[in-house]
Order: C-alpha cells, then structure tokens, then sequence
C-alpha cells in the first residue's frame, strides 16, 4: 500500500474519531465505557483461547488447554472479566433508575426499557441457533455434536438471565451493602464443601456471587468507593483470600470451568471466583482516572465506544464465531490449533494464529445483527439505541437539529 493511501486511511480514522468525540456527551464518564469494554472483550478473548473443538472422526467435543496444560491457568485469571461487567452494570443501572425516579419515570418503564435493549438481540441468536440445530440433524449430524455447538452457542445466555434478574431487583438492591450476598456465599460453600451439604445448594450462589460486584457498583454510584483506598482495600484483600482458598481450601486455580475436572469455580461460583472477583473490582476502580485520562485520546474513545454500541452483538456471537470457523475449517481437514488437541505448546502458538480469523467471523456477525442492538428504522426515522455518543441531524426543515443517542 501506498503513502498516500495509509495517510488517506489514517486521515479517515482521525476524522471519524473526532466525530465520535464531538457527540459525545460533556458530562459522561468514559472509564465507565472503558471498563464495559474491557470486560467484553475479556470475556471473548478467554473463550477463544481456552475453548477448543476438537474433531474425533465425524464428531465434535469440547477440550480445554487448561486440562493438560495447567500452567495457562493465569490465562483463566486475565481474561474472566464478569465481576467487573457486573460491577459497571451495578453502577450504571442504580445510577439510572436514580435518575428515572427523579423525572417521574415509573418502576415498569424502567425496567422494560433496559430489559429490551438487553434482549432484543437474543431473538436473532436463538432464530438462528434453531434453525441450524434442525438442519444439521436433518442432515444427519450426530446429536452430540448438535448438542455441543448449540450448548456453546447458547452459553452466554446464562449470564443474561442473571444480570436481568439483579436488574429487575435494582431497587432493592441500591443499598444493599456487599458484605450481605458475600457473607451468603461464604456460608453456602461452608456447607456443600465444610459440612457434607447437597450440592444443589451451589445455585443459590448463582444470584448471591454476582450480586456482590452489583451491589459494589451501586456503592460506587453512592460515592462510597470514589477514594484510592477502596480500590486497594478490594485488590489486596480479595487477592489474599482467593490465594488462600486455591492454597489451603483446595479450590481449583482457574476461574473458568475446565472440562472433566470434579470441581468448577464459575458452575456454579463458588466463593474463590467471588473473592477473585473482589481483587478485579479493586483494580478496575484504581484504574478510572488512568481510563479517564486514556479516554481523551480520540481514536481510544472512538474504538470504545463502538464495542459498546455493540457489547450485547459481541457477546452473544463470539461463540457462533468460533464454531462458524472450526466447522467451515473442517473442509480443509484437521488443522492444527483448531480441530486438534489442546495439549502443547504448538497448539497454543496455532490458536494464537486464528485469532484474526475468529474476529474476522465476529465481524460478520457484527455487520448482519448489529442492528437487533442498534434499533431499527422506525417511521422513517431510526430507532432508539444506546447512549454512549449523540449524533445530531438537521430536521426535515433543515432550521432545527434533533439528538440520537446511540
């Protein structure tokens, strides 16, 4: 490529940046975005590394590098980023729902509003996912490999039922102090693992562990974490603890589950991956003013802001991503880092090189569904999207100027 075409490119970039900084509102908190965004693409980034397809004649199976190579165990510590997407989701929803009671917007309007924006994209995957499982049985597809892609597919659902259920629960959760859904978790633990309990009782840990970093981000919209001492009382606390779990109280290192493994830290949370998630809010709450500060750079901004246009669109397809590129691979045979066992270094440098092409699928994704989580064309006019910048148009008398928040 040219000079002249990576000055026309970079040229290109710049200006669409300094749009997206231009109508972006004055008073917003982009760390709070950052934060959003970092959590996303966390998520994204440890499926893809620790989530392999493998092929075993004319089947699929799930494997996980993390079983035979457990020294990636850190890679589990870096990207499971929940806690802090559950953190910004408690900050931002007490925040909000703050605001709707002082304009005089009612519990119902609230809660349908946020609970639309965070479904309306499910439909098209489940649409999709439903139609694929049916086709490829049809096909003759063996029912275990069906079942594995769609459960992969389908995944990121559980996280979304939960984060609808602490939404709906915002109210009463605005001042709930931390220590209460942690002190739950502590005790359910106590006795499944220290007493000989059932293990069903690890479900109630399911709302009780996330609740924790919710209700953190509602401390923060209270102001009671605004100081540097919070976010180091979290990080150091929760570090030792979760060291002291994994050391002594013989809770697994990773915090992902890890297939054939007896025991899981995330199905359900068990108290290692709560107190773990406690160090990552400390650190994702000494970071705000270095995000803020990163923040200002345009094309930082701009890049941000798109992932959180489109959070839910990347959450719910980087899976079908991933398997859309393992099965259209498997027409090329069993290639390395993709369809082979996880089980040395020479898959780890394969997937490494897959990356791209897994985010190039998303991209796909992205640009066929983005609009079930952007909104759609309405009357005319465009629907109703999120709020992370503001594009002003010029009305159909070209005198007056209308905001969409986006």
């Amino acid at each position: 490529m040219s000079d002249i075409g990576v000055r026309g490119i970079r040229h290109a970039v710049l200006r669409g940046a300094d749009r997206v900084g231009t109508a972006t509102p004055a008073g917003r908190d982009r760390a709070v975005d950052a934060l959003r965004a970092v959590a996303v693409l966390g998520v994204v980034l440890g499926h893809w590394l620790v989530t392999a397809l493998v092929s075993d004649g004319s089947a699929l199976r799930t494997a996980s590098p993390l079983r035979d190579m457990p020294w990636l165990t850190p890679v589990s510590w870096l990207f499971q980023t929940l806690a802090v997407f559950f953190l910004v989701g408690g900050h931002v929803a007490t925040r909000g729902y703050a605001s709707a009671r002082a304009r005089g917007v009612p519990y119902h309007r609230w809660l349908t509003g946020r609970l639309t924006r965070l479904f309306k994209p499910v439909a098209a995957v489940l649409s999709l996912w439903t139609i694929a499982a049916l086709a490829l049985l049809l096909s003759g597809a063996e029912f275990g490999t069906v079942r594995t892609l769609v459960k992969l597919a389908l995944s990121p659902l559980w996280f979304l039922v939960v984060f609808a259920v602490l939404t709906a629960a915002t109210p009463l959760l605005t001042r709930l102090n931390p220590l209460w859904p942690l002190a739950v978790v502590l005790h359910v633990d106590l006795l499944r693992f220290g007493l000989g309990g059932p293990s069903w009782l690890g479900w109630v840990n399911v709302a009780a562990g996330w609740m924790v970093p919710y209700t953190l981000g509602a401390a923060w919209t209270r102001g009671e974490l605004e100081g540097r001492r919070a976010g180091w009382v979290l990080l150091g606390c929760g570090t030792a603890a979760t060291a002291a779990l994994v050391t002594w109280a013989g809770y697994p290192a990773s915090m992902v589950g890890v297939p054939g493994e007896g025991m899981s830290n995330l199905d359900p949370p068990t108290l290692a991956v709560v107190t773990f998630g406690l160090a990552q809010c400390g650190l994702a709450l000494l970071l705000r003013e270095r995000l803020r500060h990163a923040m200002r750079r345009p094309v930082a901004w701009a890049a941000v802001a798109v992932v959180n246009l489109s959070a839910m669109t990347i959450f719910l397809w980087h899976q079908t991503a991933l398997m859309a590129t393992t099965a259209t691979g498997l027409l090329a045979g069993r290639l390395p880092g993709l369809h082979t066992r996880p089980d040395g270094l020479d898959w780890v440098g394969a997937r490494l090189l897959w990356l791209p092409v897994f985010a190039l699928a998303l991209a796909v994704c992205w640009a066929a569904f983005r609009f079930c989580e952007q909104g759609g064309v309405k009357g005319g006019g465009r629907g109703r999207a999120s709020r992370v910048v503001r594009a002003h148009r010029p009305s159909d008398q070209g005198t007056a100027a209308r905001a969409r928040h986006v």
